[in-house]
């Protein structure tokens, strides 16, 4: 469940500009074609064409040039788009022009990945706040954190100004621990739990399921491997289906 704040809402830091309505789509590949800028930009380029950022980006072109026109950006015939400033349009839109301080919450062996990745930094996050409700835990110092008490995320999130909040916790404390990271005033969650979190309006929460990817990863598979079985006369081959029934190959590997 995903719910989203009005632009213009205020919050802790006041009111926030007017942002173009862009769609949900659109919105997901713009991190897509930051990260592709910054590569760009590292390797010394200072334009780059549709073609060549889609390509970097891993999108179709006309795509990318729909999603940019959303944010005004055309780029110039024969010449592409300005590098530099599309990093800067792009990181405005985001909300990426201040750094902003993220809570971990659960320090086990993925929080402990996630609070030791530099790469936040890189992209305009900073880790603010390691906690864990296992007091054991409590004092470890993590690249250059010391884990505190879950207890103490009100004081935390008030003296960090934290407005994100990261869930990387067992599944059957993730929703105890949204309940606490709402009622302190975080409003965005970020959720490694393999679990669907129920939040009141105005919150936005966003899921990474690492089984959940290796499953359409797995059918894939499956799917690559029926298709290699097909008889190569053109001849049908009965696959054995759930329920013992029965069909060929090619059905299957079109999902009729």
């Amino acid at each position: 469940m995903s719910q989203h704040r009005q632009p213009g809402a205020p919050g802790r830091t006041g009111a926030v500009p007017a942002l173009p309505d862009l769609p949900e789509a659109t919105v997901s590949r713009l991190p897509e074609y930051l990260r592709a800028l910054h590569t760009l930009a590292d390797s010394g380029h200072e334009t780059v064409s549709s073609e060549g950022l889609a390509n970097a980006a891993g999108v179709n072109s006309a795509k990318l040039r729909k999603d940019l026109s959303h944010l005004g950006s055309y780029g110039t015939r024969g010449v592409g788009y300005d590098v530099a400033l599309l990093v800067d349009q792009i990181s405005s839109v985001l909300g990426l022009t201040q750094c902003r301080a993220v809570a971990l919450v659960g320090v086990g062996n993925l929080g402990h990945a996630l609070a030791g990745y530099d790469g936040f930094a890189n992209r305009g996050f900073r880790i603010a706040a390691l906690l864990d409700a296992d007091r054991s835990r409590v004092g470890e110092r993590i690249n250059g954190l010391v884990v505190q008490h879950i207890d103490d995320l009100p004081q935390v999130v008030a003296e960090e100004s934290i407005s994100i909040g990261v869930i990387a916790t067992p599944a059957p404390a993730a929703q105890a621990v949204a309940d606490q990271l709402v009622a302190v005033g975080v409003t965005s969650i970020l959720n490694f739990a393999p679990c669907v979190l129920s939040v009141p309006d105005g919150v936005d929460v966003r899921k990474v399921d690492l089984a959940i990817e290796l499953q359409i990863l797995s059918f894939h598979e499956h799917r690559k491997a029926s298709l290699t079985a097909l008889p190569a006369t053109g001849g049908t081959a009965l696959t054995a289906l759930p329920g013992g029934l029965a069909a060929t190959d090619t059905q299957e590997a079109i999902g009729t």
